[in-house]
């Protein structure tokens, strides 16, 4: 029986402004985190039946519960009861127990806190349309719209797939999935595997074998979380270009995700972010080429990891591009659909400022309106290659089809604009 728990080596969870660690899963019905704060809770909230105790180890900030501030220290212990609407700000790392256990439908948000979140058109609820705004009522505490996706994708997954891809199935998948997008608030997410979309790292090998720039490869990886990704593009160009020269840079919002991108070590077992194995995709020959291994830890080789610049920095902000400079292909994958779509069109529009003329983008995880819009309206020219590969690549986006804001709608080439709409990799600048 285990007795002893170790801290997890990346966040279970993260928002705008803390990162937050979990012990256990413990045998008694109580969760505890390890929670560092660097700005505050980014909404506030109201607990349906957990209590929650906050322990300040150091820092220091305030808690604003029942409308009421209170100041906090080293040394404090802060006591939250269920129904009392309460946040927090400031700089600081707490411990925090809950009992009983979290579990969904707990907590009901209430609206921004003010210290964290800069207040935007898209993403204040009291700003939002009227069927965002119908898409958060609640009855009792309880939302009939997320019951209704819920009972949806239960049935659609006891299905046979024949009735499923039927052309009345998949329009009702689209009306499903504009709710899901509707709903909610959207959070960036740790969870990622290696060789998450084979296809398109079939495709960037394609790319370093075709290029002729004497100067090497310039390649960005932006939103690269913990690393893997960065790894397995740097493998796939390595092992087929050995003789090119390769400066990737990886940049992501997250210190404490570059920290552990930069470190390269990574474990066999299942950790606490989506409770998956990062490397769970890949073979025992892949496994034994990326890594150097030591009981449950996997360290990446060096020659994957050498010449990797490692940034902490926001690609939505348009500092980036003196960040990073003018790159030859920028990959740009699965966290644009995290934000709401305003603030994802922005954000891609200046990422692609950072793709030198000729060069390529490749952006999956989007909404889809939002990317075609963003192509359609600035010219750039899908790729036909490995199109429907890439598309259908990685399985957990089209597993979350149709009720999750992040899902990945089926491939229609009935569409006429499907070559724009579907495809995730664009030469930007190109001469006609």
């Amino acid at each position: 029986m285990q007795y002893i728990y170790s801290l997890p080596a990346w966040p279970s969870f993260k928002d705008r402004g803390l990162s937050g660690y979990s012990f256990g899963p413990l045998k008694q019905d109580l969760d505890v985190y390890y929670v560092k704060v660097k700005m505050g809770h980014d909404t506030f909230m109201v607990s349906k039946r957990i209590a929650r105790t906050y322990y300040i180890l150091s820092g220091s900030g305030y808690f604003s519960i029942g409308g009421h501030r209170y100041d906090v220290e080293p040394g404090m212990l802060v006591e939250v009861p269920p129904r009392v609407e309460y946040s927090y700000s400031g700089e600081m790392i707490v411990i925090v127990f809950a009992r009983p256990r979290w579990f969904v439908g707990n907590d009901r948000f209430t609206k921004w806190n003010p210290d964290v979140v800069v207040a935007e058109p898209t993403c204040v609820p009291n700003n939002r349309s009227w069927p965002a705004r119908l898409m958060q009522l609640r009855v009792f505490g309880k939302s009939p719209v997320g019951a209704y996706l819920r009972l949806n994708q239960q049935l659609r997954n006891n299905l046979p797939l024949r009735f499923t891809s039927s052309e009345l199935m998949t329009s009702y998948g689209r009306f499903l999935h504009k709710l899901a997008r509707l709903r909610g608030d959207r959070a960036q997410a740790c969870s990622t595997f290696f060789l998450r979309n084979r296809p398109m790292l079939e495709l960037i090998q394609r790319l370093a074998w075709r290029s002729l720039n004497i100067d090497g490869l310039r390649v960005a990886v932006l939103g690269c979380s913990t690393g893997a990704e960065v790894y397995s593009v740097a493998w796939k160009i390595r092992s087929a270009r050995p003789d090119l020269k390769l400066t990737l840079r990886a940049v992501d919002i997250s210190s404490e995700a570059i920290e552990i991108a930069r470190a390269g070590v990574y474990h066999l077992e299942p950790t606490q972010v989506g409770e998956t194995s990062i490397l769970e995709r890949m073979s025992n020959c892949e496994i034994k080429e990326i890594f150097q291994r030591s009981g449950n830890a996997m360290t990446v080789r060096p020659w994957l990891r050498e010449g990797i610049e490692w940034h902490v920095a926001d690609v939505g902000e348009a500092a980036i591009k003196d960040v990073l400079g003018p790159q030859d292909i920028v990959i740009a994958s699965n966290f644009l659909c995290h934000m709401q779509p305003f603030t994802a069109e922005m954000c891609l529009r200046n990422i692609a400022q950072l793709v030198t003329p000729g060069g390529y983008l490749l952006v999956s995880g989007i909404d889809l309106d939002v990317r075609a819009k963003v192509a359609g309206n600035l010219g750039w020219r899908p790729m036909q290659e490995l199109l429907e590969e890439i598309h259908e690549g990685d399985p957990c986006m089209r597993r979350l089809w149709p009720c999750h804001y992040g899902a990945l709608e089926p491939l229609n080439t009935a569409r006429s604009d499907w070559t724009r709409r579907y495809a995730a990799a664009f030469q930007i600048g190109a001469a006609d």
